[in-house]
């Protein structure tokens, strides 16, 4: 079924959007300067990391994050696993979320908002069943729903689940709640890795 855009989400989310990204950039560029510099010292150039991601209607986006992670290969000049290349200070950075900050500038352009789905790889589009593909009938978000419950240590049916259940309840009672939740898992800690994985393990279709 079509999702139909309320006033809230067509007009308000989106000015909330706007100057909530400009309000983070004035008041902590200097945040900005002082992770780089750490990211390029402690794992090289580029600081950025940048990755097309599927967007409001499946549009595809250049996402951008702090890399966490080194180019750490083999001697046939194959990368190292997740694990190996995930270093404690990249660590650090995406136990606090930090490594999502320039995910604000997607923000101010509008491929993205501060909550919704989280955009995920190109390459799982073909694998979503019909209902999850409506998991891009909004904006992708810096957090959401799933995020807010469990982050990397829920399955993937279980995030799509609550990613289609955020797409048919967006209201700003829900976005407040979902940032509260946010930050009380930041704060905890909790979920930032999967079971059996130093992130989260590819997607690959459902069971």
């Amino acid at each position: 079924m079509q999702h139909r855009q309320g006033f809230y989400e067509k007009y308000v989310k989106r000015l909330i959007d706007i100057v909530c990204s400009l309000v983070v950039l004035v008041l902590f560029w200097w945040l900005y300067i002082i992770l780089a510099i750490m990211v390029r010292v402690k794992l090289g150039s580029p600081v950025l990391f940048k990755q097309q991601r599927p967007g409001k209607n499946e549009r595809i986006f250049n996402m951008y994050k702090f890399r966490t992670m080194t180019d750490a290969r083999d001697e046939n000049g194959n990368l190292l696993s997740d694990e190996v290349r995930l270093t404690k200070f990249g660590k650090a950075l995406r136990a606090t979320s930090l490594d999502e900050l320039p995910e604000i500038f997607n923000i101010l352009k509008g491929d993205m908002s501060l909550i919704g789905p989280r955009p995920l790889l190109v390459q799982y589009l073909p694998r979503y069943n019909e209902e999850q593909h409506h998991r891009h009938d909004v904006r992708p978000g810096l957090t959401g729903y799933a995020q807010a419950h469990g982050r990397n240590a829920v399955s993937w049916e279980e995030k799509f689940a609550m990613d289609v259940w955020y797409v048919n309840h967006v209201s700003m009672k829900t976005d407040i709640k979902v940032i509260l939740d946010t930050v009380k898992t930041v704060v905890k800690k909790e979920g930032i890795s999967s079971d059996t994985s130093a992130t989260m393990e590819e997607f690959m279709g459902n069971k």
